[in-house]
């Protein structure tokens, strides 16, 4: 046998063994049979018998014998009849635009679709829709499905970035059904409730729950969210919570999720109370933006340092770091290092508490404010004026005393907004950059979409706070700001304007 040959046979048998090898393995490992290796003859074939089958044609129990479970089957069902028809699904469209850097520093633009799903439900006959401000932000075209099938284009309204509220109209003349806005303060913590929605985009999807707490809070600027175990999911956004007679006691709008880039329903859910629901509703409809009172104060609540600091000993309160120049609180005598402990003889908990307060105050309204001030309690009047998202300088009186302070503040030319609910539930903090102008001292430095989380390591945690530090930081030194850009971690110095 020529000696190629026999290197050849080598190879192949080597090789066949090995293959058969794996084979076995895998099949193994797959838990499969291996009959299939044997040649057929070997293998017994097993031949199958016609063999007798009687299923049973009667049920465990007669409906007489569960008759309270019976009819509570067909009140949810009757209950979830009434309701689904006023539930919508909403689908969006819009074009995101990205700033790309090459690795010469040279910018440019790309622009992308985007697409993104939630929930509403109808709350006139007129067709106006109340949803999630994060379902719609940004996006250019909004489309709505009925639970029939029947879609129609909506129009925005009016939003509540912070309250995380919009109200869109369906384009059409038709006469629809509404959902009653429910009186949320008679709700009680284990209730039975029912959460409508549009979940992962698969339609109308109704879960039961019940009230699991009150007055949760996910961040300073919005407080007494109602938490439930009925399952929300996402594209639950914007749909309703409703209460036994089918009245809406609450707006879906948040979850807590382990994994926040996936994420799922982990037995907590958020909503948003109907009577500050109806009370956004109707300040969007009447004025075409939500009314909230505004202060003009930054605080800080009341954990150890602070109080051994101060030499304060109670437990309720919050403390006065800096008030805005020209700002209610300034005008009305509050200085850095106060604790205020009541207003309106309402008893301050803690800054979130303080915070809802002053926000359903009524504008122009004057309010009594406890103090406590370096031991001794003191009682200051301040007048309550509108909450705004424009930048602080635009809200200063224009004197001599603060020009300088305003002029500094536009020759950076960065304006930044709070947080929504659902973006601060997925872990963000900080604020988000709008806009840049192009004669600020921040042009092709910062760009709309950035994340500030820090300014000359302070963490920042609202556009108030950040103007503030802001103010006072370019009229004495540099800035360095802490940001997030697309996930990444940046720090980025602003030069003195």
């Amino acid at each position: 046998m020529p000696p190629a040959f026999k290197r050849f046979l080598t190879l192949l048998i080597v090789f066949t063994f090995f293959f058969l090898l794996v084979t076995v393995i895998r099949t193994w490992r797959d838990g499969g049979n291996f009959s299939q290796f044997l040649p057929s003859f070997l293998v017994k074939t097993v031949t199958s018998h016609p063999d007798g089958f009687t299923p049973s044609n009667k049920s465990a129990l007669n409906l007489s014998d569960v008759e309270m479970i019976s009819r509570l089957n067909e009140e949810y069902a009757r209950l979830t009849k009434a309701v689904i028809p006023s539930v919508v699904s909403i689908d969006t469209a819009g074009i995101r635009t990205e700033r790309l850097m090459d690795m010469s520093g040279r910018s440019s633009f790309r622009s992308y679709p985007t697409q993104g799903q939630g929930s509403g439900v109808i709350v006139s006959k007129e067709g106006h829709i109340i949803t999630n401000h994060h379902v719609i932000a940004g996006q250019k075209k909004i489309r709505i499905t009925l639970h029939g099938g029947k879609s129609y284009s909506a129009i925005m309204v009016g939003e509540d970035p912070l309250l995380d509220i919009a109200v869109i109209k369906i384009d059409s003349n038709e006469v629809f059904t509404p959902l009653k806005l429910g009186d949320s303060s008679q709700v009680e913590v284990g209730q039975l409730v029912f959460a409508v929605g549009n979940p992962f985009g698969l339609g109308e999807t109704v879960t039961q729950g019940i009230i699991s707490a009150k007055e949760r809070s996910l961040s300073d600027n919005q407080r007494d969210l109602f938490q439930t175990d009925a399952a929300i999911n996402p594209g639950n956004s914007g749909g309703p919570l409703v209460n036994l007679t089918g009245e809406i006691i609450g707006i879906n709008v948040a979850i807590i999720s382990a994994d926040r880039n996936n994420p799922s329903f982990q037995g907590v859910g958020f909503s948003i109370p109907s009577n500050d629901v109806r009370e956004a509703l109707e300040q969007i409809v009447t004025r075409g933006r939500p009314i909230r009172g505004y202060l003009g104060v930054q605080m800080r609540d009341l954990d150890a340092a602070v109080s051994l600091e101060l030499g304060y000993a109670e437990s309720m309160g919050s403390a006065v770091l800096a008030t805005t120049p020209g700002a209610p609180a300034e005008l009305a005598g509050l200085r850095p290092g106060d604790i205020i402990i009541s207003y309106n003889t309402q008893t301050v908990k803690d800054t979130a508490h303080l915070i809802s307060l002053v926000q359903r105050s009524e504008i122009g309204k004057k309010v009594k404010i406890g103090v406590w001030r370096k031991g001794e309690t003191i009682e200051l009047v301040a007048i309550i004026t509108e909450a705004t998202t424009a930048p602080i300088y635009s809200e200063i009186p224009v004197d001599q005393k603060t020009k300088d302070k305003i002029e500094i503040l536009r020759s950076v030319g960065v304006e930044v907004r709070d947080l929504t609910e659902a973006e601060r539930a997925l872990g963000n903090a900080g604020v988000l950059v709008t806009a840049i102008l192009s004669t600020g001292s921040a042009a092709n430095i910062l760009q709309p979409g950035d994340l500030i989380v820090g300014l000359n390591n302070h963490r920042i945690s609202n556009s108030n706070e950040f103007y503030l530090h802001l103010m006072a930081s370019v009229a004495a030194r540099s800035t360095s700001l802490s940001i997030l850009r697309f996930g990444k971690p940046l720090r980025i110095d602003l030069p003195n304007p």
